[in-house]
């Protein structure tokens, strides 16, 4: 039997959800996007920046920490906006050469020196600009400030859908429990036109009302028995409660949710297999929709 005390104020979760974020911290444009689909345990990949790199086991880690199953994306852009990670430098010789040879054609040309600032500029290699060694420590921190900002959109998603998913399996516990109560009434009325017809039977066959009574309350005793489906309706009211109680965890559900459908199955099965009357066999076959509707839905189940 399932026992589990963790009951509190977390929701189902469902494995569909998104979130992004995107920040300005210490002269980089941040963005951490995340989505999620089914999945039966956790499974990451991420697409970011080469030099960037470090990260990513960082990333997994700090969600892992958060989900425990689903399939996993995260894309990662780092931007620098302003001078982050990157050195400017002029090189003073390239750029008087470019001068001087520019002095020298003005003469010849008869052209004015008007050399400019913003002429010599533009030549190639007058400025060098290189990466400066990063921060890791310091980006991770940015990185993860923007991750928490995601993430927390991506789990609200989830459990926004969770609960669909929670007042929709709800609803099919309700229909099935209706359904066990007409398989419950049925049950002895089965037994009872069974009971009439083997009465009848005898009765054409020996042509005469003198038949043991103590032979047909054992033919009966022993059709009841093969039939009575006391037992497994009984378990699967208590797989139901489990079910609800299930629901009410703080902590991930959904394995537990598909163990316990496969009892809800067994069960089933074995109750369809003693009512192949037309009637109580329309009654299994909806108790089956049902729990194959609950199966399909509870693999999106965090």
């Amino acid at each position: 039997m399932l026992k589990n005390t963790k009951v509190g104020d977390k929701m189902v979760s469902s494995m569909t959800g998104y979130g992004k974020c995107t920040e300005i911290l210490n002269g980089r444009e941040i963005t951490l996007e995340i989505k999620s689909v089914n999945h039966r345990f956790f499974e990451f990949s991420s697409r970011m920046p080469r030099a960037y790199g470090f990260l990513e086991e960082k990333i997994k880690s700090y969600v892992q920490s958060r989900v425990s199953r689903g399939k996993i994306e995260v894309g990662v852009s780092i931007v620098n906006v302003e001078t982050a990670d990157t050195k400017i430098s002029v090189n003073e010789t390239v750029a008087k050469g470019y001068v001087d040879a520019l002095r020298e054609l003005c003469e010849p040309l008869g052209i004015a020196d008007d050399i400019r600032l913003s002429t010599v500029a533009r030549f190639p290699d007058v400025f060098t600009v290189t990466k400066g060694d990063t921060d890791e420590e310091m980006l991770w921190g940015d990185v993860k400030s923007v991750a928490e900002k995601a993430v927390d959109a991506f789990i609200a998603m989830r459990e926004r859908e969770g609960e669909n998913l929670k007042k929709d399996l709800l609803c099919r516990l309700e229909n099935i429990e209706e359904l066990v109560k007409e398989v419950e009434k049925r049950s002895p009325k089965r037994v009872q036109e069974y009971r009439d017809r083997l009465y009848k039977k005898i009765s054409e066959v020996l042509a005469s009302n003198s038949i043991d009574e103590s032979r047909i309350i054992t033919e009966v005793a022993i059709f009841a028995d093969k039939v009575a489906v006391d037992e497994e309706t009984v378990r699967l009211k208590s797989h139901i409660g489990q079910f609800r109680e299930i629901l009410e965890y703080n902590e991930p559900i959904g394995k537990k949710l598909d163990f316990l459908i496969q009892e809800f199955n067994r069960e089933a099965n074995t109750i369809g297999s003693k009512s192949q009357d037309a009637e109580g066999a329309k009654y299994v076959v909806a108790i089956k929709a049902e729990i194959e509707k609950i199966r399909e839905q509870i693999q999106n189940v965090e």
